[in-house]
């Protein structure tokens, strides 16, 4: 059974930190770009980031560049999420995503119905 397990979220106060992590099971995690999305209350959901299984390249939307970090640990199939300087705008649910594309291009296009597997989804909320 594939699975996507997120953990870390949770209540912080601006400026603060968080470590998103996602746990996967049941596919072959090295094959897959993996990332996340988001979704804030009554907003589209948007990609946060991604790490692709080709290259180990990375992407970032830009209102999270220089804040987040996004990391593996492949021994482990875990996918990180390293959040830094919080802001009330980053206030969402996160959810951990795989692309068996093994890009971040469908991830990029914010192409969520595209993933192949999805977790449940882990809420952030940042007080101001």
């Amino acid at each position: 059974e594939v699975q996507l397990v997120e953990s870390g979220g949770g209540l912080v106060q601006a400026g603060g930190s968080l470590r998103l992590s996602c746990a996967a099971s049941g596919f072959t995690f090295d094959d897959y770009a993996i990332g996340w999305f988001r979704q804030a209350p009554g907003k589209e959901r948007e990609v946060v980031s991604c790490i692709s299984s080709d290259d180990s390249s990375t992407y970032y939307e830009d209102s999270v560049k220089g804040r987040f970090t996004i990391s593996t640990d492949n021994a482990k199939n875990t996918l990180y999420l390293q959040m830094n300087s919080l802001k009330p705008e980053d206030t969402a649910v996160y959810y951990c995503v795989a692309d068996s594309w093994g890009t971040c291009a469908k991830l990029i296009r914010n192409d969520y119905g595209g993933m192949d597997y999805w977790g449940k989804g882990t809420l952030v909320t940042v007080s101001s």
